[in-house]
C-alpha cells in the first residue's frame, strides 16, 4: 500500500494499486447477462463522481479521458485550486491508479457503467478533510465533505484513511468521518461506495452506515466487525485482487440501478425505486453467497463477505419485480409477541421492493410503547411437490442527519400455518438486516418489518425492503437425436452439472457447453448416449 498526502497531522489516504477488470469478471458480477436481456443498461443520465488522491506526497490524481476512451467533456477536474474541464490541466497530472478505477467504473471497454452523464474528478485530500483538536482528557475530531450538493448520486472511493505509521485509526477518528459522510449522504441522497481496505481491520469511509463498504469477493480484503459497535462491514464484495477493483465495480452496478429504476423500470414510483436506501438494498439481496458465508440473528451480514458476491442482473431484476407495498400495518406492546395476524392478502411478485415507513409510539402518561409491524404475506409454492425454495430478504435504512444512534428496525420471517417463526434478523447496531434460506419448505409466509419503539430516533422510520422466494427448475427433454437441457436465466449464478453414478462418492462433472440464453431460458443442446446421465443445477 501506498502513503498518500496527509489530510492532518494524524491521517492519511491508502489507495491499492489494481489490475483491468477482464470480461469474465463482468460475467461474473451479471453485466454481461443483464446486457443480453435489457437494453441500453449504461448508467445513461447518471452523473457520478471520482475522489482520488495522489500518492508517496505526489499530488497526481486525474483520470485521463483517453485511457477509458471517454471523451474529454464527460470530466470536471475539482481541488482546492480550483476546477477545469480541461485536460492536461495545471490542478495535477494522470493517475494510473485513476485511470484504472475509472476503467472499471465507467471505462468504454471494461466498465460497469459505460455511459454515465458526467463525471467529477475531485482530489480526494480536497474533497474531505479531517483535522483533531485536543482537550483535557480527550481528543476531538472532525470531518467535513463539500458544503454544498455536488449532484454525483453515485461516488466512488477507493482508498482508505490510516495513521501515519498505517495503523488503523481510532474509534473516535472513524465516528468523526463516519458522521461526516452519514449526514452529507442522508441530506443530499448521495451513496457512497467505498473500498474496506485489504487486509485487517475494515477501515473508513467504508464504515459509514448509510455507504456500501466493498470488499474482495477471495476473502483477501478488511473484514469487519468494525471498531466502534461491532456493525458488519463490508456489505458486499466483488472480483479483484484488492479493493481499488472491486469497489468501482458496484459504484458502475449502482449507477446503473438508478439510471433503470429513474426510467421507469421499476414501476412508476421512480424516486423510490432510485433512492440511495432501495438501491443499496437490491445491490445487497441480488448478491449471491460463497459456499462458506455465514451470519446470525444479531450478525446480519458476513463479516468477510457482507450480503456475497455483487450480481447486478440479479438486483435489476428484482428492481423489475415492482414496487409492493406491505398486506398490512399493525401495532403491539413493546417486545411484545406478534405473529401473522391471518390477513388473506398476499403479494403476487417472488421478486420485488417496496420503499416505505413504519411507526413507533413511546410510552406516555396514559398509554403503553407500542412496537410497528409491516407484514408481508407470500405464498410461496409452485407445481413440483416437495421442492424447496430460497429466500432471500434485505432491510435497509439510514441513520438520520445529526444524529448519533440509529432507529432499531428488525426482519422477521414466520410460518402462517402454524405461526412459527422461520429466521430473524434482530442486530442492535446495524441498520441493514438480512435473511437467507437456501431450503426453504412451500407453504405461505409472513415477511415482517419491525420497528422496536425502545431507544428510538424518531417516531417514524423510512426503510427500503428487497426479496426473493425462487425454486429452480432444471427441464431435460429430447431434441431429435439430442438432449435439451434449460433453467430459467434468473436468478443467475447457477452451472449444470452431471454425472453418470448416483453412488458415493458422486463425481460431478463441470465440463458442459457453456448455455445459450433463448427466450428468458439457459439452454445447453448434449448429445444423446445409451449410458445413465444425471444432471443437476448448482450454484458454487
Amino acid at each position: 500500500m501506498n502513503c498518500l498526502s496527509k489530510l492532518t497531522t494524524t491521517l492519511v489516504l491508502v489507495f491499492f494499486s489494481v489490475a483491468a477488470l477482464h470480461s469474465q469478471n463482468l460475467d461474473m458480477i451479471g453485466v454481461t447477462l443483464l446486457r443480453a436481456v435489457a437494453t441500453n443498461v449504461d448508467g445513461s443520465g447518471i452523473r457520478v463522481a471520482q475522489p482520488e488522491a495522489g500518492y508517496d506526497q505526489v499530488t497526481n490524481w486525474e483520470v485521463n479521458p483517453g485511457a477509458v476512451s471517454q471523451p474529454l467533456a464527460l470530466f470536471t477536474y475539482i481541488s482546492a485550486n480550483g476546477s477545469t474541464t480541461n485536460f492536461p490541466n495545471s490542478l495535477s497530472s494522470e493517475s494510473g491508479h485513476a485511470d484504472s478505477v475509472a476503467g472499471d467504473f465507467y471505462g468504454m471497454s471494461s466498465g460497469v457503467a459505460t455511459n454515465v452523464t458526467h463525471v467529477d474528478n475531485y482530489d480526494a485530500n480536497d474533497f474531505v478533510q479531517v483535522s483533531e483538536f485536543d482537550m483535557p482528557l480527550s481528543t476531538n475530531y472532525t470531518a467535513s465533505l463539500p458544503a454544498t450538493n455536488i449532484n454525483d448520486p453515485v461516488v466512488n472511493q477507493s482508498f482508505i484513511f490510516e495513521n501515519d505509521d498505517y495503523s488503523h485509526v481510532s474509534v473516535g477518528e472513524q465516528q468523526a468521518i463516519d458522521s461526516a459522510y452519514d449526514n452529507y449522504a442522508a441530506q443530499y441522497s448521495t451513496l457512497f461506495i467505498s473500498g474496506a481496505g485489504n487486509g485487517g481491520v475494515v477501515n473508513p469511509p467504508a464504515t459509514c452506515y448509510n455507504g456500501i463498504g466493498v470488499g474482495v469477493s477471495d476473502g483477501s480484503s478488511s473484514f469487519g466487525p468494525t471498531i466502534d459497535n461491532g456493525r458488519c462491514k463490508p456489505d458486499i464484495i466483488a472480483p479483484g485482487g484488492e479493493t481499488s477493483f472491486s469497489t468501482p465495480c458496484v459504484s458502475g452496478a449502482a449507477a446503473v440501478l438508478m439510471q433503470t429504476g429513474l426510467r421507469g423500470d421499476g414501476g412508476s414510483d421512480t424516486n423510490s425505486s432510485a433512492d440511495i436506501r432501495t438501491v443499496k438494498a437490491l445491490l445487497l439481496n441480488g448478491a449471491i453467497k460463497p459456499a462458506d458465508w455465514t451470519n446470525s440473528n444479531s450478525s446480519p451480514l458476513d463479516v468477510r463477505y457482507g450480503a456475497g458476491v455483487l450480481n447486478i442482473f440479479n438486483s435489476y431484476e428484482q428492481l423489475a419485480g415492482g414496487k409492493q407495498g406491505y398486506i398490512i400495518s399493525a401495532s403491539v406492546t413493546s417486545g411484545g409477541a406478534h405473529p401473522p395476524t391471518g390477513n388473506p392478502g398476499t403479494i403476487a411478485a417472488m421478486s420485488g421492493w417496496d420503499f416505505n415507513s413504519i411507526s413507533s409510539t413511546s410510552a406516555g402518561i396514559l398509554s403503553s410503547a407500542t412496537d410497528g409491524v409491516n407484514h408481508y404475506y407470500f405464498n410461496v409454492t409452485n407445481n413440483l411437490s416437495g421442492q424447496n425454495f430460497t429466500a432471500t430478504a434485505t432491510l435497509v435504512w439510514n441513520r438520520q442527519q445529526n444524529q448519533t444512534d440509529i432507529n432499531n428496525l428488525d426482519l422477521f420471517l414466520y410460518n402462517c400455518a402454524n405461526s412459527n417463526l422461520v429466521a430473524c434478523s434482530t442486530s442492535l447496531v446495524d441498520n441493514v438486516e438480512h435473511l437467507w434460506l437456501p431450503q426453504l419448505p412451500q407453504g405461505r409466509y409472513d415477511l415482517q418489518v419491525l420497528k422496536n419503539s425502545g431507544n428510538s430516533v424518531s417516531d417514524t422510520e423510512t426503510y427500503a425492503l428487497a426479496w426473493e422466494f425462487f425454486s429452480m427448475p432444471l427441464n431435460i427433454a429430447p431434441s431429435g437425436a439430442n438432449v435439451a437441457l434449460a433453467w430459467p436465466v434468473y436468478p443467475t449464478g447457477f452451472i449444470v452439472e452431471s454425472t453418470t453414478n448416483l453412488s458415493p462418492p458422486i463425481n460431478w462433472n463441470t465440463n458442459l457447453p457453456p448455455p445459450v440464453v433463448t427466450n428468458s431460458q439457459n439452454c445447453i443442446l448434449l448429445s444423446a448416449t445409451n449410458s445413465a446421465q444425471f444432471f443437476r443445477l448448482h450454484r458454487p
